[in-house]
């Protein structure tokens, strides 16, 4: 699966190493930066991924900024993206089980790189389980929708 990623300065270093994880699982990453650790603002690099799961370019995308907050705020202005702060497997199952959740976000600052491990495994290998929760959402667009 092609995958969009992108950080700012904090979580430039994770995103690398999600990048690098990505590869060893079969998938590719497409970067949108940021490129170093230089100082930029998360909004900047969280758009390029959104955009692109909220136009239905790629099915799911992975921002990491140092507390993740930042990017997952940003990339939930977008009406058909569901995104989800990300910092454990648990939370990765729970997110793509319950919430069908396409973007997510990592803490950058707070992971290393055999937790980010873990999390990519649960996440790509966790399948929304629809049901109930499908009503859910569903009331989620509808609130994006006004």
């Amino acid at each position: 699966m092609v995958i969009p990623v992108a950080s700012d300065h904090a979580g430039y270093p994770g995103k690398e190493t999600v990048k690098k994880i990505l590869h060893e699982m079969g998938h590719t990453p497409v970067d949108f930066g940021t490129h170093s650790e230089d100082s930029v603002d998360y909004p900047d690099f969280a758009v390029q991924v959104a955009e692109r799961v909220n136009n239905g370019e790629h099915e799911q995308g992975i921002l990491v900024c140092g507390s993740g907050q930042g990017v997952c705020m940003t990339a939930n202005k977008y009406p058909k993206v569901r995104a989800g702060l990300v910092y454990s497997p648990k939370v990765a199952e729970m997110a793509r089980l319950h919430n069908d959740a396409n973007i997510m976000c990592l803490p950058g600052r707070e992971l290393n790189e055999v937790q980010i491990k873990e999390i990519l495994k649960t996440w790509f290998a966790t399948e929304f389980e629809g049901g109930r929760h499908e009503r859910r959402i569903q009331k989620i667009e509808t609130l994006t929708q006004k």
